[in-house]
C-alpha cells in the first residue's frame, strides 16, 4: 500500500495522530472485531498492537499467529508518517509484511501473540526490535568500546570513546569524547550496537566518597 495523505487538516497534533491510529486499528465486522491495545510513536513512526476477536466468542484461527488463551490474536502494525505541505499522511503495514522500521518498544512486543513460524518476516522484525532495545543507553562518563571502528568525516577512525555532552544554547546534547585524540563526536544509537562498557561512571567514585562510604559500613 502507498501513502495516504489527509488534505482536510484534521490531523495536526500528536493527540490527533494517536486518535487516527486508534481509528485505523479499530473495525467491527459481522464475525470479527479489531481494537487497538497500545500505540507508541518512535520518531515519526507509530507502532501499534491490535487485538482480533471473534464476535461469537470462538477462538480466532490464523495461519501466522498462535491463538491466545482468551481466543484472540494480537498483532503489530507499523505506520510510517510524515507531513507534506501541512498535510499528514501515513503508510501502514502489518508486521508479517516485512516492515523496515523496527524500533517498537519491548512493552508493545510483550502484548503480541506468539508466531507459528520462527522463520517468518514477523519473527525477524520482532528480533530487530529486541536488538534495538538492547542497545545500551550510556551515562555521562561511561567509557565504551564500539563493536567496530567508526570512520569519521576526516577519514580517521575511533573505537574507544567516553560519553559526555556539549551545550547548544540551553540544550544539552549527548556526544562522545574520542580516547585517542580527545575530540568530540556525535554517534547514532545504531553505531552503539554491540558496544562494550569498559568502565562505568557510577563505579568511578572519588577516593573521598569511597572512604566516607567505607566508614559507614
Amino acid at each position: 500500500m502507498g501513502w495516504l495523505f489527509y488534505t482536510d487538516g484534521r490531523v495536526k497534533t500528536y493527540a490527533d495522530e494517536k486518535a487516527e491510529i486508534a481509528r485505523l486499528c479499530t473495525s467491527h465486522g459481522d464475525t470479527r472485531k479489531t481494537e487497538l491495545v497500545k500505540a507508541c510513536k518512535v520518531g515519526s513512526t507509530w507502532y501499534a498492537a491490535a487485538k482480533v476477536t471473534n464476535i461469537d466468542g470462538t477462538p480466532v484461527e490464523d495461519t501466522t499467529y498462535v491463538t491466545d488463551a482468551d481466543g484472540s490474536i494480537t498483532f503489530a502494525a507499523v505506520f510510517l508518517t510524515r507531513y507534506d505541505d501541512g498535510c499528514w499522511g501515513y503508510k501502514d503495514m502489518e508486521e508479517s509484511a516485512g516492515p523496515v522500521e523496527s524500533r517498537a518498544p519491548l512493552s508493545l512486543l510483550a502484548l503480541l501473540s506468539e508466531l507459528k513460524d520462527p522463520d517468518s518476516y514477523a519473527h525477524a522484525w520482532r528480533q530487530r526490535c529486541q536488538d534495538w532495545a538492547a542497545i545500551p543507553d550510556y551515562e555521562e562518563g561511561d567509557k565504551i568500546k564500539l563493536a567496530a571502528p567508526v570512520t569519521l568525516t576526516d577519514g580517521s577512525t575511533c573505537q574507544i570513546v567516553t560519553a559526555t555532552h556539549y551545550r547548544r544554547g540551553r540544550q544539552k546534547r549527548r556526544c562522545y569524547r574520542i580516547e585517542k585524540t580527545g575530540g568530540l563526536v556525535r554517534l547514532s544509537k545504531a553505531s552503539l550496537a554491540g558496544s562494550e562498557l569498559l568502565s562505568s561512571a557510577k563505579g568511578a567514585a572519588s577516593p573521598v566518597l569511597a572512604e566516607f562510604l567505607a566508614g559507614r559500613n
